[in-house]
């Protein structure tokens, strides 16, 4: 491993993806690589870049499928403990990049936080939700962002204010490959009045996602005006199975997995979802999760 002598450290080879996302599926990465500081994330960039090796930044694989031939190339996962640390600021909240969304919104509801309370069910870390703009019918993670860092695909670390950022529908103009961290414009209140809400904001997604079952969120963005999920609804696709996968019954926005399901199963009921609802509809649906 010549490549990263010195980092043998945050290198592994040959490494499975699957346990890494929430599908658990895919094949191995030729690498897999956990910088631990950002000094270690720079060096790793540099090389990649100079031995012209992809990259793919990696959250907590709640949006991403991975193919079952695996990824050639160098996936790259902010979880070391500096990359999940949050800091309390002055007006509002400092968080690094690998920092997970839950126990993010479950803190703001302790230090009486409100702001965040639109992330509540969302899974996913800090970074992957800055730049994809995550959220839902209750809100969305840029409205209360004042700014980022990132780190670009040279190794340059710089910072985007608020009035150079633009969030739209799931998406950002953060183009950088890699968002180190983001401070977030909070207002105090009282802590009981945002978990009501917090508890509220749940309980309308248990009720109506497939919580409780293997999947990776929301397969298709909402095209403007409609919603994905009654596009594949009734186009009559509740329950549509491709091998070991299967559009959910509860909402048909998902794709869910049984046990000794592959990629390839998920990929086959995509293609499959979206020519039946253009079919019927004249909508494409644009995919949601990332597929490596």
């Amino acid at each position: 491993m010549k490549l990263f002598t010195g980092l043998e450290k945050i290198v592994k080879t040959d490494y499975p993806l699957a346990p890494r996302t929430w599908l658990k599926l895919g094949g191995p990465s030729t690498y897999y690589i956990e910088p631990t500081t950002i000094e270690e994330l720079g060096e790793v960039v540099k090389r990649c870049r100079e031995n012209e090796i992809p990259m793919y930044v990696l959250g907590s694989g709640a949006n991403v499928l991975i193919d079952d031939g695996g990824v050639r190339g160098a996936v790259i996962h902010l979880a070391g403990e500096y990359f999940r640390k949050t800091t309390i600021i002055e007006g509002g909240l400092h968080a690094n990049a690998g920092a997970d969304m839950g126990k993010l919104v479950l803190r703001c509801v302790r230090d009486g936080l409100a702001g965040m309370e639109c992330l509540t069910g969302i899974p996913g870390t800090i970074g992957g939700c800055v730049k994809m703009n995550a959220g839902g019918a209750f809100g969305d993670i840029g409205s209360v962002i004042q700014s980022v860092d990132v780190m670009g695909a040279d190794g340059e670390v710089f910072t985007r204010h608020r009035p150079d950022l633009a969030f739209a529908y799931r998406s950002s103009n953060i183009n950088a490959p890699f968002i180190l961290s983001a401070v977030f414009t909070l207002s105090e209140d009282d802590p009981h009045r945002i978990l009501k809400q917090v508890k509220q904001i749940w309980i309308y997604k248990k009720n109506t996602q497939p919580l409780a079952h293997r999947n990776a969120g929301c397969i298709f963005k909402n095209p403007r005006g409609l919603s994905a999920g009654a596009l594949i609804d009734r186009s009559g696709l509740k329950g549509r199975r491709v091998g070991g996968a299967f559009v959910s019954d509860k909402h048909a926005n998902f794709i869910l997995v049984d046990q000794g399901a592959k990629a390839s199963d998920v990929l086959k009921l995509i293609n499959t979802i979206r020519e039946t609802v253009y079919k019927n509809s004249q909508v494409y649906l644009e995919m949601e999760i990332e597929v490596w």
